[in-house]
């Protein structure tokens, strides 16, 4: 999908100290503010991916993810760990192993990417309502706030909030003295379909031929007595007509003996 802004095309990044990467320049530099402006790198990307999957049993809708970041593609390598990137028309949502690198759309503080939070954090609500038995089912609010107080107390301690960090504390959010069984909750998005596809397949070919058992003598014998019935009576018919056909020849002969 074309995004409102066409004069971002290429950004320089670098790798920071934490191992994210940070947006050093960028060829829109008036609607973009670098500082701390960080980019989500495929393999970062990649672990988001998996863990939205589950929240899409609970109301996500994949197809947010093009509109709420742009893509990004590697052109070039540069010196003292950074990296040119281009800008692309690709989907994030096309072959598992992405290279892509993703930036979020934060033009607008109710955009897309401001969506896509919103999203994830009801999904990630439902989910854990859906999932563990609390006392009081966990509201939208009590998770933004958990997560909002977690994110002052890095501000305050100098260190910059990157996207990834954003989205994970909520994709990955559980209530203090409470944990989730994320295998669980990726087993749970299982579909028909799916185990249906898991069950063992059986091969059964034309010339297979069933092994005979105590079950099949009895159709045997049966087959048996009817073919005798149908050899005695048989016989039966012949012997009858050997009778009928002496008795035809009996008057015969006497008529011979009276002409004589």
């Amino acid at each position: 999908m074309a995004k409102k802004n066409q004069q971002l095309e290429w950004c320089v990044i670098r790798l920071g100290e934490d191992f994210n990467w940070w947006v050093e320049e960028i060829s829109d530099d008036v609607h973009w503010d670098l500082d701390a402006l960080g980019i989500v790198d495929p393999r970062q990307f990649g672990h988001i991916m998996e863990l939205c999957e589950p929240l899409r049993d609970y109301g996500f809708d994949p197809e947010i993810i093009d509109r709420a970041f742009f893509a990004f593609a590697i052109e070039k390598e540069l010196k003292e760990r950074r990296v040119r990137l281009v800008r692309v028309k690709e989907s994030f949502l096309e072959g598992e192993d992405s290279t892509l690198f993703a930036l979020p759309d934060i033009l607008d503080e109710k955009g897309p990417y401001a969506d896509f939070l919103d999203q994830i954090t009801k999904a990630r609500v439902m989910m854990l309502n859906d999932l563990i038995e609390f006392e009081q089912l966990l509201t939208i609010d009590e998770v933004e706030e958990a997560i909002r107080e977690r994110q002052n107390a890095d501000f305050f301690e100098g260190r910059a909030v990157h996207f990834f960090a954003e989205i994970t504390s909520i994709l990955e959010y559980v209530p203090d003295g409470y944990e989730l069984d994320e295998e669980d909750a990726r087993t749970k998005t299982k579909t028909e379909d799916e185990e249906i596809a898991d069950l063992p397949e059986f091969e059964v070919t034309e010339d297979e031929t069933l092994e005979e058992d105590e079950t099949m003598k009895w159709d045997d014998e049966e087959e048996t007595e009817e073919e005798e019935d149908e050899e005695e009576q048989a016989e039966g018919d012949d012997e009858d007509e050997e009778e009928e056909d002496a008795f035809e020849d009996k008057p015969r002969r006497r008529r011979r003996d009276d002409e004589f």
